[in-house]
């Protein structure tokens, strides 16, 4: 639209007209091109793949295996060792896989629905008195105990 008024009106005149700055028409006009992604070093304190298995190990061994990187990093430096920070010790148990909740979960058995059956009359009764009416609220709900028939 801008290319279109510059030719009767000129460039800056149209730029004006539609509200769009020279600079943002003549970027879209001549789009730099992308960039090549150069890969970062790796940084002169990182930890070598020994020191990352050995904290891996630390992490993983029984007295420390339900515990946070938190509390590992500072139980240890409270004895006077320290491997390394609190943040690399979460980025290697993501690396290891390990990333979620450290300590052990209940797990809890499906439960089975119950099923009412009745092989004769008179067997199964069921309360109907929350069975929901046409209208909305309480005073809808259905009162007394409903039964199958037969059933005094």
């Amino acid at each position: 639209m801008v290319e279109e008024l510059a030719e009767a009106v000129g460039l800056v005149a149209a730029c004006r007209l539609t509200g769009r700055s020279r600079a943002t028409h003549h970027r879209y006009l001549h789009p730099k091109p992308p960039r090549e992604k150069k890969p970062r070093p790796a940084p002169v304190t990182a930890l070598s793949a020994g020191e990352r298995a050995a904290v891996l190990a630390l992490m993983n061994s029984p007295e420390y295996a339900e515990l946070p990187p938190a509390q590992i990093y500072a139980r240890e430096l409270d004895e006077g060792r320290y491997h390394c920070s609190e943040r690399t010790m979460y980025r290697i148990l993501v690396a290891a896989g390990q990333g979620g909740e450290r300590r052990r979960q209940a797990v809890h058995p499906a439960k089975a629905v119950p099923e009412l059956v009745a092989d004769g009359p008179s067997q199964v009764f069921w309360d109907i008195t929350k069975l929901a009416g046409p209208e909305k609220g309480p005073e809808s709900y259905a009162t007394g105990v409903g039964v199958f028939p037969g059933h005094r």
